[in-house]
């Protein structure tokens, strides 16, 4: 009776001890991205006196390393387990940030970006996995969700904390910033990297043994190849703007000073960190597609406001809170993807396989993500920020039309559609009258 009552309660809130761990886990490696990410450029640039060239370059290597290591971190996980691919990639990270503070030429440097950018993305398919088999399809979108949250928490504490670390004369400095770092992910590897992994209940179409492996079972996955151009044109068009083609506007076209630009990317996060969880109760009753198309939705509104920002940037003062509200607006519609994207990558995958689609999705990431940026800055550096506008809210409203179009093609556990209450009329009572 003791072990039945037990694991109703676990199916009710999650393999609650190793979930805590993994969550612990995310904000320790948010944590550690946020603390050096913002820095890296500086230091190569001016710290080590490489020169900007040699800074893309390190930003290159790094974005290169994801795409190098993935398709066999999806593997690894499916045949050994998400636990010793966590291991080996935080070592890789925390070896990539360690050297990387250390470096102090172009080569050095190129190879710990390298360790650096392969152990981070390692780690990401391995977390998201260990999310899943520690949850149940009721928890699963609230665990996403907090996920988000600590992230973002995580990073946001670990950019201050960061901040208030460097010191650009001071070059010792950023070697303590990047071994601090690298001692994160030797924690993540404590904590996350050995908690035990509980059985999941798995739905139909996870339970499936047979059909084609690796990424070919994939690409053989119309709802997963359509999830992923879904989530490539969504990370293109918000997280590969975010801290690049918005920011570049901003300044400028708006002539919004860095300071305020600062604020604007704090009132993101703390959007998230308000809004996530009663976003999740919200989403919980709706279908995930109709989340994703509603934040595409939101997302429109953020473009417009940008637009707003743009006609009005000689009226500092509206053109300042208009390039707030972008940023805020973008939290917001990421506050409903969360406990979206994640499940429906997880309630599509067979168990097999979970691996490979986790790592096929974190793929797709890197991918728009590296191109995102490249696009957005080009096209506001070259004075067309009409034209910038323009597209970035053509490719939104695309993302609320394939979210809409990929409904046909989830099931409705996967879409988040519960059936239909089936109302039967209350018996009719009956007078008794005594004889």
């Amino acid at each position: 009776m003791t072990g039945t009552v037990k694991q109703q309660r676990q199916q009710r809130r999650g393999a609650g001890g190793p979930l805590r761990r993994v969550q612990i886990g995310n904000a320790l490696s948010a944590f550690g991205s946020g603390f050096t990410m913002p820095y890296m450029f500086v230091y190569v640039d001016q710290v080590r006196g490489l020169g900007s060239l040699a800074a893309g370059m390190v930003f290159t290597v790094f974005a290169l390393a994801a795409l190098a290591v993935l398709p066999f971190t999806g593997r690894g996980i499916d045949k050994y387990g998400p636990r010793p691919v966590l291991l080996a990639g935080a070592a890789l990270a925390a070896t990539g940030a360690f050297a990387f503070g250390h470096a102090t030429d172009t080569p050095a440097l190129l190879v710990s970006s390298f360790l650096f950018g392969a152990g981070v993305t390692t780690c990401q398919p391995a977390l998201a996995t260990m999310i899943v088999r520690c949850s149940t399809a009721a928890t699963r979108s609230h665990a996403f969700a907090l996920q988000f949250t600590l992230v973002n928490l995580g990073m946001g504490i670990g950019a201050l904390v960061g901040g208030q670390i460097v010191d650009i004369a001071d070059p010792a400095s950023l070697t303590r910033l990047f071994t601090i770092e690298a001692a994160t992910f030797i924690g993540l590897a404590l904590v996350t990297g050995t908690a035990r992994m509980p059985k999941v209940q798995l739905s139909v179409v996870q339970q499936k043994t047979d059909g084609p492996t690796g990424l070919r079972a994939l690409f053989a996955d119309t709802a997963m190849v359509r999830l992923c151009v879904l989530a490539g044109l969504i990370f293109f068009t918000c997280y590969g703007q975010f801290e690049s083609g918005v920011a570049a506007f901003a300044t400028d076209t708006v002539g919004t000073a860095p300071s305020t630009l600062g604020f604007a990317i704090g009132a993101n996060a703390l959007t998230i960190v308000v809004l996530q969880m009663f976003m999740v109760r919200i989403t919980a009753r709706r279908r995930r597609t109709t989340a994703m198309a509603a934040a595409g939705l939101v997302w429109l509104g953020a473009w417009a406001m940008a637009l707003v920002a743009g006609l009005i940037r000689t009226e500092t003062m509206a053109a300042t809170v208009a390039i707030v509200s972008i940023y805020a607006l973008f939290g917001v519609g990421e506050s409903l993807l969360a406990p979206t994207m994640g499940p429906i990558v997880a309630d599509l995958a067979p168990a097999r396989l979970l691996g490979t689609y986790n790592a096929g999705y974190a793929l797709v990431k890197q991918i728009a993500v590296a191109v995102g940026p490249a696009v957005g800055v080009l096209l506001v550096g070259s004075g067309t920020w009409p034209l910038y506008l323009a597209a970035m809210a053509g490719s939104t409203l695309l993302v609320v039309l394939l979210a809409l179009r990929l409904r046909p093609y989830l099931t409705a556990e996967q879409d988040n559609a519960a059936p239909a209450v089936v109302r039967t009329p209350a018996p009719v009572r009956e007078l008794q009258t005594a004889a």
